[in-house]
């Protein structure tokens, strides 16, 4: 009963607040609804499920959801929104901040983070993702673009930043299902790499190769950026969607690395998502807590001043910098609804949590882009020290070339 009464409390004090379309219906028939026409409903099977909303935040109420203690009904979008809502007027202020961690980052614990992450299914992601499978924020000229086009839009404003240019060298760490490492080849003339720390991606890139007929011409290897061979080796490196996985403590080491694979003139692009908070703090309300402990093993963001910082003391000139955040509530808005379409499909493949930790996940990460929670950057650098230090235009107009 103790439980119980203290919801009943904590409901109250919500309702005076703010009305929340919330039913909550508990094992012994009693309900509670914290405002009209309610587009959520949580069902409590046991009283021990209460404890995830007596002063909840995002952790718990995703924890209830994705272990199964709690049945919910509504849309994902609904669901999201609507649990947002409640654990913000109903946690404890001190919820409200995010905390920043600084883990360890070595070979081994990077390897089984992204596996963990990336390993999934093909057929999982495919599920949700284009037709090129990119799994990083699209590019939207207007907002009648599909998802398809979009991301052959961000692959090509990528390649057109970079200046790609027949013959020439390009590394893409953290290269994933290979979209972007077979674009450079086959529309650019560019000679291409890609690592990964993912198997599946590994295999699914390399069939793709042999069936493009691209050999000799596109690699892909499985590989951590810290081993990539070399010196001055590579006249452009992208880095799309991975250095959220660097880790604090290694941002000045991944950025030397860089700077070493560089030829002299060499440009580099990385692509991010970042926090917001200059202290590089996560993500408050139990957010940041629930994408370590689901999704993201050991991620962490930092703003984008400390980026910019890093890269400096790597002797990376940085040239532009430019914020992809509406960009990203949008691409993972549709990977969410593309996702909760096929959700039998996607339960088949990889069972019913991983269904709960991807759907909430990609609902939450639209949400959180779009209130401005996080943010996502693209970083334009090129290597100090050489003759040519920067040898891009003098203006930003041929980023956005056509075809």
């Amino acid at each position: 009963m103790f439980l119980e009464n203290r919801l009943a409390k904590i409901v109250d004090r919500v309702k005076a607040e703010q009305a929340i379309p919330l039913r909550l219906e508990l094992w012994n028939g009693r309900t509670f609804e914290l405002g009209p026409r309610p587009r959520v409903s949580v069902a409590f099977p046991r009283p021990s499920a209460l404890r995830y909303f007596v002063w909840p935040d995002l952790m718990k109420l995703g924890e209830a959801y994705v272990e199964g203690r709690i049945h919910v009904q509504g849309s994902l979008k609904d669901i999201f929104e609507v649990g947002e809502l409640y654990a913000r007027k109903a946690a404890h202020a001190s919820r409200l901040a995010g905390i920043r961690r600084v883990v360890s980052h070595s070979r081994s614990r990077d390897r089984k983070a992204i596996q963990y992450h990336y390993d999934v299914s093909n057929d999982f992601y495919a599920l949700f993702l284009d037709r090129n499978m990119v799994y990083s924020c699209a590019y939207f000229r207007s907002e009648s673009d599909s998802l398809d086009l979009a991301q052959e839009q961000k692959l090509d404003h990528i390649l057109n930043k970079l200046q790609v240019k027949p013959g020439e060298m390009l590394l893409d760490i953290g290269c994933g299902w290979g979209a972007l490492i077979m674009r450079a080849v086959k529309k650019y003339g560019a000679i291409a790499t890609g690592i990964t720390l993912s198997q599946n991606q590994y295999d699914y890139v390399s069939r793709r190769i042999r069936e493009e007929g691209l050999e000799g011409r596109c690699e892909v290897r499985l590989q951590d950026y810290r081993d990539v061979p070399g010196e001055g080796t590579y006249d452009k490196i992208a880095s799309i969607g991975m250095f959220e996985h660097v880790g604090f403590k290694n941002l000045r080491l991944y950025f030397t690395k860089i700077r070493s694979l560089l030829k002299d003139g060499g440009v580099v692009l990385n692509h991010g998502i970042t926090s917001v908070d200059p202290e590089s703090r996560s993500v408050g309300l139990g957010a940041g807590e629930f994408i370590g402990r689901y999704v993201f093993p050991h991620g962490e963001l930092p703003h984008i001043s400390l980026v910019l910082s890093e890269m400096a003391q790597a002797r990376l000139d940085a040239t532009d910098v430019e914020s992809l955040r509406q960009h990203y509530a949008r691409t993972t808005g549709m990977w969410a609804s593309r996702l909760e379409r096929h959700r039998d499909r996607a339960i088949e493949i990889a069972g019913d949590k991983r269904y709960r930790i991807w759907s909430v996940y990609l609902q939450g990460c639209s949400y959180g882009f779009e209130q401005g929670w996080m943010t996502i950057y693209q970083v334009l650098a090129c290597k100090q020290g050489g003759p040519q230090q920067n040898p891009l235009p003098l203006t930003r107009e041929y980023m956005y070339r056509s075809g």
